[in-house]
């Protein structure tokens, strides 16, 4: 597989979830191996995150990047509700 095949492919967690896609690559300059990938993870339309993932987590490359390990989702934003009551005047 040559590197440019490699950017771009989807990356799919153990446990099959689509985590992101590889944006980047990491190599050592001593012996040309592959250190870490940059995953850009896709939150939303407009919001993106990157995750630093070690070569080491990488289980197979194929049709799919798939790691060895799970990822988590990001936490979706709970917007909490405040009630404040008011004294009546009496």
């Amino acid at each position: 597989m040559k590197i440019r095949e490699f950017l771009g492919s989807i990356v799919l967690d153990k446990n099959a979830n689509e985590v992101g896609k590889v944006d980047d690559i990491e190599f050592n300059p001593e012996d040309g191996k592959i250190e870490k990938i940059t995953l850009t993870l896709q939150k939303n339309l407009f919001s993106r995150d990157e995750l630093e993932i070690d070569f080491d987590d990488v289980a197979t490359i194929g049709a799919y990047v798939i790691l060895n390990k799970e990822i988590p989702k990001p936490e979706e934003k709970v917007e909490a509700t405040i009630e404040i009551e008011e004294d009546e005047e009496e």
